[in-house]
């Protein structure tokens, strides 16, 4: 016996070796079929892209900059250093207004989107006459399941819990400020089944149970495109449903979060419309990264194909340096020229200037007296432009 339990027999001066000795509860392996070998996976279209990048070694060597091919955006940049214009600076945020108002939304727990996503217009929405001040409140929490590259609003993918009083709490807190218009805007809640449609809804309701004399605007979301959620929304009681484009069609995915189509958004606005008919629907579209004339013009043509009521257009200013680059500072000569445009193509009202933003005081006031009139003709835009604060539309 040798060791390793293999037998052997001397037959003459040869060692004749025979078959190792198992266990019983030993399976000899030539005992067990051995299994076909997979085919391999065919390589995806991302992992080519992988092997045509960088390697590890270029990026040590500083060569990967050579291999990567470069933003749209950042490659339209003309001027690496420039600075901000003279036109977008403003004021810092003071006052007795500003700081009742953020008083009453840290009691109630409120968050707005005016300081979540760093507005420059905060100081003149919150700083005049507490009866005319404007305060997008932000509903569904202060933390978005999306990350667009122009945001400064918090991300994570597993968002604290809607809080079930925040409707009431919200209700309270605009019937307290006595507003004749008020702005609701969310952050995008992908975890939720219904993407907080119904959360949105019922502050809508409540709002107009507490001040039905409070015209109400939402600033939705998509919804992940489920436009049966944008129906739940629409039959609310609201007055004005907003859905926001922000940019062109082309920058769309370099913009965006990728769960954030053009088409997609195009579908929630033509949605609401089917679904009320006299309701006004409005978006809103930043300038600045690098658009031309004609996407620009493009994207209006497609927003009065669905008819859309209103559009704004605003710069796009960076929050923080941890987000996307301005590739163009617009001029409010430019500006100008597309609110003319627009006007031109039929829109009901439109708000275009560096400063000016979805939310914008001049727009609510402008939307307000034309619900209140009921009448939809743009050739009205002049005269109640007169009768409402002209220096708003400067």
């Amino acid at each position: 016996m040798l060791r390793g339990g293999i037998k052997s027999n001397i037959v003459g001066n040869n060692i004749v070796y025979l078959s190792r000795r198992c266990l019983a509860t030993e399976i000899p392996k030539s005992a067990v079929p051995q299994e076909a070998k997979k085919p391999r996976r065919r390589t995806t279209k991302f992992s080519d892209k992988l092997n045509k990048g960088p390697s590890f070694d270029d990026f040590i060597s500083g060569k990967a900059a050579e291999i990567i091919p470069e933003d749209p955006l950042q490659t339209a940049r003309r001027d690496p250093d420039q600075r901000l214009p003279k036109w977008l600076k403003v004021p810092i945020p003071k006052g007795q207004s500003f700081q009742s108002i953020k008083n009453d939304l840290k009691e109630l727990k409120l968050s707005t989107v005016c300081e979540e996503a760093k507005c420059p217009n905060i100081g003149e929405c919150w700083g005049g006459d507490k009866a005319e001040a404007t305060a997008t409140i932000m509903l569904l929490g202060d933390t978005c399941t999306r990350g667009c590259r122009f945001c400064s609003v918090k991300t994570n993918r597993n968002p604290t819990k809607p809080d079930p009083m925040e409707p009431e709490n919200t209700a309270e807190a605009i019937s307290r400020w006595g507003l004749g218009y008020v702005v609701l805007t969310t952050v995008d809640r992908d975890d939720l089944i219904d993407g907080g449609a119904n959360h949105l809804a019922e502050t809508v309701m409540k709002i107009k149970q507490k001040a039905p004399q409070i015209l109400v605007e939402v600033l939705g979301g998509d919804f992940r495109g489920d436009l049966d959620m944008v129906n739940i929304l629409a039959k609310s009681g609201l007055d004005v449903y907003a859905h926001n484009l922000e940019t062109v069609e082309a920058l769309t995915p370099f913009v965006r979060d990728r769960r954030a189509t053009y088409r997609q958004s195009l579908a929630v606005l033509e949605r609401a419309k089917q679904v009320k008919s006299n309701l006004i629907t409005k978006t809103s579209i930043m300038l600045g990264f690098g658009e031309t004339d004609d996407q620009i013009l493009q994207t209006l043509t497609d927003l009065r194909s669905i008819d859309c009521d209103v559009v704004t257009f605003g710069q796009y200013m960076r929050p923080t340096k941890r987000h996307m680059k301005v590739v163009d500072y617009i001029t409010p000569e430019k500006f100008d020229y597309w609110r003319d445009k627009a006007l031109e193509m039929g829109f009901l009202y439109v708000a275009s200037g560096p400063l000016v933003r979805s939310s914008y005081k001049a727009g609510e006031a402008f939307i307000e007296n034309v619900i209140r009139k009921r009448t939809h003709n743009v050739g009205e835009t002049p005269r109640l432009a007169q009768e409402i604060k002209p220096k708003l539309f400067t």
